[in-house]
């Protein structure tokens, strides 16, 4: 199948994954960002600047859509997106959702079920939490490890199923790229499902520092998300998410990883011991 691919949020923690593996395939892509860096053959894109979309869309038949960051209610902006890019003969999009998120629900729910209704080639990802999130610069998480020796979280004892952003992005190519549409949402977890405390031993292991799991009440991490300089709706979010977790909604695992690239997910333990490095102390 011959397409040329426009991937939003291009320089993200997934897009910028995806985008590298449809170059290496030798496939046409174009990579949209609010900054585009010179000489990269970036373009400019952003959700806020309809004026941006057209000129990305140009000649693209599959696009990569990943939700403006810190934005509550996506749909307002990523609707009427989908809506012109259709216009301009897109027929295939994927779309990164969330493990927390059904069709429907508040946020990128909504664009979840629009693109079902209106898309002829469509596929939703919904992964769980990243553990990109654990080595990321700037994550609250990567801090909190580097500077006080823990992991904050209102989840209590509840777990996760981490899943690498690798192999989200095997999948959105995958989704991409296949012949066939998949024309479904894609529920993307790691093979196994942990506790922060779990994920705490993890990192104590292969960085030789005692790092421990605490856990507070939720208004206290909503609080501690928004010192952090971030919306006040979207910390609402990710408080709840946090709260949600602690009650069992993430205790889960699913084999779509192996199922739509035919390789086993990562494991926790295998990504941490190739990161080390990234828990060195603070200065």
């Amino acid at each position: 199948m011959t397409m040329r691919f426009l991937i939003t949020g291009g320089t993200g923690t997934t897009g910028r994954r995806v985008a590298a593996a449809l170059d290496s395939q030798g496939l046409s892509v174009r990579t949209g960002s609010r900054t585009p860096a010179p000489g990269t053959g970036q373009v400019r894109f952003d959700w806020a600047d309809p004026a941006t979309h057209g000129p990305a869309l140009t000649g693209a038949a599959g696009v990569y859509l990943v939700p403006p960051i810190g934005d509550a209610a996506p749909a307002r902006l990523m609707v009427p997106f989908l809506e012109r890019a259709l216009e301009a003969g897109v027929r295939r999009f994927v779309l990164l959702s969330s493990s927390a998120i059904a069709e429907g629900d508040p946020g990128a729910g909504e664009v979840h079920r629009a693109l079902r209704q209106l898309a002829p080639e469509w596929a939703v990802l919904r992964p769980s939490w990243f553990m990109q999130n654990f080595v990321t610069p700037g994550h609250l998480h990567v801090e909190s490890i580097r500077t006080a020796d823990e992991i904050v979280t209102a989840t209590g004892r509840g777990r996760v199923a981490f899943v690498d952003a690798d192999d989200i992005a095997a999948v959105a190519v995958r989704a991409l790229t296949d012949e066939r549409p998949h024309n479904a949402a894609h529920l993307i977890t790691g093979p196994q499902a942990l506790g922060y405390s779990d994920v705490a031993a993890a990192v104590s292991k292969v960085s030789g520092r005692d790092i421990w799991h605490r856990s507070v009440p939720v208004a206290e991490f909503r609080e501690r998300l928004l010192a952090t300089g971030m919306p006040e709706a979207f910390a609402e979010v990710l408080a709840a998410m946090d709260e949600a977790i602690a009650h069992g909604s993430e205790d889960r695992v699913d084999p779509a990883v192996e199922r739509i690239t035919g390789r086993a997910a990562r494991s926790f333990a295998d990504f941490a011991a190739e990161n080390a490095a990234a828990w060195a102390p603070a200065p």
